[in-house]
């Protein structure tokens, strides 16, 4: 009787955690890293995260509203840092601006110049060529290589 009191119990504690999570959508291969690394960390020390996997958590605060290839999750503090996927691979919904989400991949860095020559004759709807990036510090460019995100609705 007593094995199926806490059988009960822990099937209501489950059921009721799932209930208040909310609903997510995982893009790409997802999240897999327990720790996000705090964006202002990583902004502030960038070096120390170059070419590392890194996890990042936030809201979703911009948005490549043409093709979805690119989202700005921002932290509490305003620090802000863009996540970069392979256009048409993943495909970030423009509804998700506003919502909260966990984002990882490597995190690189790229010379200003390198980046404006990468997409000098492209053209992105909302993007209006502002550097790739969430920061430009010195004369470079830091972003996540994204390979997946979890979005809550």
């Amino acid at each position: 009787m007593k094995r199926n009191l806490i059988l009960v119990t822990i099937v209501v504690l489950l059921a009721a955690g799932s209930a208040f999570a909310g609903d997510s959508t995982k893009y790409g291969e997802g999240v897999t890293l327990e720790k996000a690394v705090s964006i202002e960390k990583l902004l502030a020390s960038p070096a120390d995260y170059l070419g590392q996997e890194v996890r990042v958590d936030g809201t979703i605060t911009g948005m490549c509203k043409k093709r979805g290839c690119w989202m700005q999750v921002t932290d509490d503090k305003g620090n802000g840092v863009r996540i970069k996927v392979e256009d048409g691979v993943i495909v970030f919904p423009a509804t998700s601006m506003g919502h909260t989400a966990s984002a990882q991949g490597v995190f690189e860095g790229l010379p200003v110049a390198a980046q404006a020559k990468k997409h000098e004759g492209e053209e992105h709807e909302g993007d209006k060529h502002e550097a790739c990036d969430s920061k430009s510090q010195g004369e470079m460019i830091y972003f996540i290589k994204g390979s997946g995100a979890v979005i809550q609705s």
